[in-house]
């Protein structure tokens, strides 16, 4: 509300000049029949006070425009009869731009807010336009007067184009219509109608000139495409449409899309099907957690009214049951399956020669696009003492049978933590050893605490603020030497697990030596089209990022699929307005959009609002009444701009803002959806809820109280 009350004066001022101007006839005056009418007496006035005439005229124009009252032209023709062209050129020139950029910032300083707040997710794209080649785009506008100026104006202001880049290209974009009006009014006295001045032929000049900028960008993209393409020799005809290498989440789901549509599709895997995220990550993980859960739920016995239980089991039995959930999921990305979908699926090492074949053992196909979808591996970082150890990560863990009894696990991320609780939960004394203050670092302190605090509970040794500095070795005794506050502690192990992240698998496909651009990171650098610096290389997934999620892999895939099979005829800009995650620990931790951290770090306001899943009667119920639902919306507005839930099955429960955000409805419309009594999705509602008591309308409710109180009198 602080902003209201400048608003409303600027909103006077406004009207007051509007009805200035229609209340002394003004408006209708600009018309080109009135200044011939007039032309006579104001060329009198002009030579017996010519300075009077042209700050009046200047002012006249400035305010004009600013109001986007009709007539602009016709001052433009007006400066070419009394000042000449020239000096009436000048005088247009400045005044129109002026009285534009005036307009541009009351429609700034009155719209931009409320628009971007009430559309920002579906303004984004538009933003993220304007912040990169706004300045094209208002220069084609102004040199193409197909769009009226006074509507250019209003709609550049609700746009985050810098006002100084409006002004300098408003004032070049319009001088060439700016010249011809005032061209024309030299010769007032033989035109007839307005159409005279702008011809079709001279529409068509400003178009050429409106499109030479973008057709200057596009020249300079194509001249880098032919440097990095141009020593290649590109073959008469391609073997297929599209060679996919690597067959994980993204590798599978761009083959499919390029199926589906009908082209022609290689999909080239070195291991097995399904990548990291069937064979060595999500799939076995969650297997594994699943069995960890249902013996704590066994050892929880007594808090469901059960007799205490003691549950026996084999170690090597439970592995041996990831092993087959594996199998039992194998399906749907075998080979039989994507062969019958009309993928050739081969088997071996890809090399890439050159951006249009692909060396695969003996073989050399050809391929009109590439995309390199060959994920990422652990990360395992260089520590004095590691030649002399054993060591595991999310990738070997699933090799092992016996249950190691002492378990470090380097890293409190997510894969982390969801493998420590686990262990945990089997018998081994876990220790965390983390860098940072905090485990699950990504998100808001109160979730980390939360999540500490459930660790401790059970048993989980957390070394937070340490670094690893060496491990040693005596016999078949292993430790790990870590340094916190410049004192150092020594931690014993039977096994330790490195998941301090992973490394993006660029090594071995020819990628470097063809000059593939790499980030500092190892990952490909692609654009907001997923190409790398050959047009026709595409990559997605882990190998890329930014989010190395195997949801994120598959939603990449369809961009770059379709990109490749249908760039440059269409294209489509890769969607992260929305990105969901979750970490599988008990509770689970899910989230999606900004957290509070963030949003700080970021410097955006927001509103946050919590319901505590304490209180939500189906957790009760369930002996999981722990945790909470966090949401972030826009200050006195129910859009929401994030949410954090921690709690049982919350990777399930976070869907609905997940939706809420894609699709843009808000907290009210999750109030007023029915959900089902009792279930844990009523959180969502109720979180809702918290809300909408938070926002109430005070004064009205008050109102209310008089009203009722004066009906019962």
């Amino acid at each position: 509300m602080k902003n209201f009350a400048p608003k409303l004066v600027i909103i006077l001022c406004l009207a007051a000049c509007i009805y200035f101007l229609q209340r002394f006839g003004l408006t209708g005056e600009l018309t080109l029949e009135s200044l011939k009418a007039q032309q006579g007496i104001l060329a009198s006035y002009y030579s017996a006070h010519p300075l009077k005439m042209v700050l009046l005229y200047f002012l006249v124009y400035v305010v004009s425009t600013a109001l986007s009252v009709p007539g602009a032209l016709v001052l433009s023709i007006a400066a070419g009869a009394f000042f000449g062209f020239w000096l009436g050129l000048i005088i247009v020139s400045f005044a129109s731009t002026i009285g534009a950029t005036l307009a541009f910032l009351v429609s700034r300083f009155l719209l931009r807010n409320w628009m971007q707040d009430k559309f920002g997710q579906k303004l984004s794209g538009v933003n993220d336009g304007i912040k990169k080649e706004g300045v094209f785009y208002l220069f084609v506008l102004r040199l193409i007067p197909i769009i009226p100026f006074f509507l250019v104006n209003i709609a550049m202001g609700l746009t985050p184009i810098k006002t100084r880049a409006f002004f300098v290209v408003s004032q070049i974009g319009m001088l060439p219509a700016t010249a011809a009006y005032v061209n024309a009014g030299t010769q007032l006295g033989q035109i007839h109608s307005l159409r005279e001045i702008l011809s079709l032929n001279v529409l068509i000049s400003f178009a050429i000139i409106g499109i030479l900028p973008l057709l200057s960008k596009k020249l300079i993209e194509h001249l880098k495409v032919r440097k990095v393409t141009s020593k290649f020799r590109r073959p008469k005809k391609c073997d297929y449409n599209i060679v996919v290498i690597g067959a994980g989440s993204g590798g599978l789901v761009s083959s499919y899309i390029a199926s589906a549509v009908k082209a022609k599709v290689a999909l080239i895997e070195r291991h097995k099907m399904g990548g990291d995220c069937l064979n060595t990550g999500c799939v076995p993980s969650k297997a594994f957690i699943r069995s960890a859960k249902i013996l704590s739920y066994i050892r929880r016995a007594p808090e469901f009214g059960l007799d205490p239980l003691q549950a026996r089991f084999d170690f090597a039995s439970v592995m041996e049951r990831v092993q087959r959930v594996i199998s039992k999921v194998s399906p749907h990305d075998s080979v039989d399956r994507y062969t019958k979908l009309g993928v050739e699926c081969i088997q071996g090492d890809a090399r890439i020669k050159s951006p249009y074949e692909i060396e695969v053992g003996n073989r050399t196909i050809t391929a009109r696009n590439i995309i390199v979808a060959t994920g990422a591996t652990p990360l395992v970082p260089s520590i004095p003492g590691l030649e002399q150890i054993k060591y595991l990560t999310s990738d070997s863990v699933w090799n092992i049978r016996t249950l190691p009894k002492r378990l470090v696990i380097l890293g409190g991320g997510p894969i982390g933590c969801e493998l420590a609780q686990a262990f945990a939960r089997f018998g081994s004394k876990v220790t965390i050893v983390q860098t940072a203050p905090h485990i699950l670092m990504r998100e808001d302190d109160d979730v980390s605490s939360f999540m500490e605090e459930k660790f401790k509970l059970e048993g989980i040794t957390l070394l937070t603020s340490h670094k690893a500095k060496a491990f040693g070795k005596n016999g078949h005794e292993y430790w790990l030497n870590c340094e916190s506050g410049g004192k150092e502690n020594r931690v014993e192990f039977d096994e330790v697990l490195f998941a301090v992240g992973r490394q993006a698998n660029v090594k071995g496909y020819g990628l470097e030596e063809l000059g593939v651009s790499i980030s500092q990171r190892g990952q490909i650098v692609v654009d907001e089209y997923l190409r790398t610096n050959f047009p026709n290389i595409y990559a997605c997934g882990d190998v890329t990022g930014p989010y190395q999620f195997t949801h994120t892999a598959a939603h990449q895939a369809w961009y770059a699929s379709v990109n490749a099979l249908f760039s440059p005829l269409k294209k489509f800009k890769v969607d992260y307005r929305v990105i969901p995650w979750s970490t599988f620990t008990d509770p689970e931790v899910a989230r999606v959009g900004l957290n509070e951290k963030e949003a700080i770090e970021k410097n955006i306001p927001c509103e946050v609002t919590k319901f505590p899943i304490d209180e939500l009667d189906r957790a009760i119920a369930e002996e999981e009444d722990h945790g909470f639902v966090k949401v972030l919306t826009v200050p006195g507005q129910d859009r929401v701009l994030g949410a954090t839930i921690v709690g049982h099955h919350a990777g399930d429960i976070i869907a609905e803002y997940i939706a809420a955000m894609k699709h843009g409805f808000g907290l009210n419309k999750i109030l007023g959806t029915i959900h089902i009594y009792p279930t844990l999705s009523e959180s969502n509602k109720y979180a809702a809820g918290n809300w909408k008591k938070a926002n109430a309308p005070k004064k009205a409710l008050q109102l209310l109280e008089h009203f009722h109180s004066w009906r019962r009198a």
